[in-house]
């Protein structure tokens, strides 16, 4: 298969990272993903690594990280980082990719899953994923949570949110639609630098409901475990703009 590259991390070269801070959010995510790796000697697989805001950090943890991206710009950014962890990044589209190779953990974040745009794509993806699970290894998938958004939205189609940063005169404005019967949501991202610079991105994601995932990855021969509405595992309630589902492979 032809890698897909969505042309994201184009559009977002040079300030993905000022969006995706190393904050709290990144640190419960480092967390959350040690304390559900079943066994960090293993090996450790993120599908979807981009600049490797978790995957370094939680290389310090657990050991060698392999991270696959399509995105030659992401990957580029990860490279230079290579003082702050050990994480491989391989080219590749996560819908066909094979290591040749059994990991312990296999986890796949930040909404990568979303980003593929159709139902026959993401159950190839977590097809992938299951089988480069070792037996008794763990998916670990975080994805938008469809009813969630559509809340956010109060009944609307399109939605505006802005946020400031802790950084003085920096901000982002999210500006939201939905489409297609509420299942895809695009979101156009708007930065803003404290020098009066600003930068834009879309991206387009295909809300998902985590029975919907849970189906995927029973095709897959995966058992599902878990469905939490943040990383220190508090059970999932619809309200929640990202969920977090676990899934198991039999020994």
């Amino acid at each position: 298969m032809t890698i897909a590259d969505i042309g994201y991390g184009k559009q977002f070269d040079g300030w993905y990272d000022r969006i995706f801070q190393d904050d709290a959010s990144t640190q419960a995510a480092v967390d959350g993903l040690v304390a559900l790796h079943p066994d960090p000697a293993s090996g450790t697989l993120e599908l979807g690594v981009g600049t490797g805001r978790i995957a370094l950090p939680l290389s310090n943890r657990v050991g060698p990280v392999l991270g696959v991206d399509s995105s030659p710009e992401m990957l580029t950014a990860l490279e230079k980082k290579s003082d702050r962890g050990e994480v491989t990044g391989e080219l590749a589209d996560i819908r066909s990719y094979r290591s040749g190779r059994e990991f312990g953990l296999v986890y796949c974040v930040c909404s990568t899953l979303s980003l593929v745009l159709d139902p026959d794509g993401q159950r190839e993806a977590i097809a992938r994923a299951a089988e480069q699970l070792r037996p008794g290894g763990r998916l670990v998938v975080e994805a938008h949570n469809r009813p969630g958004i559509v809340a956010q939205h109060e009944g609307q189609t399109r939605a505006s949110i802005f946020l400031p940063y802790a950084e003085p005169n920096t901000a982002i404005h999210l500006h939201a639609m939905l489409l297609a019967d509420q299942r895809i949501w695009q979101v156009s991202t708007v930065w803003y630098e404290a020098d009066g610079t600003h930068r834009i991105g879309t991206e387009t994601v295909r809300l998902l409901r985590p029975d919907e995932v849970d189906g995927y990855a029973r095709d897959a021969g995966l058992v599902p475990e878990g469905h939490y509405s943040d990383w220190e595992r508090n059970p999932y309630v619809p309200t929640v703009g990202l969920f977090i589902a676990s899934f198991t492979k039999p020994a």
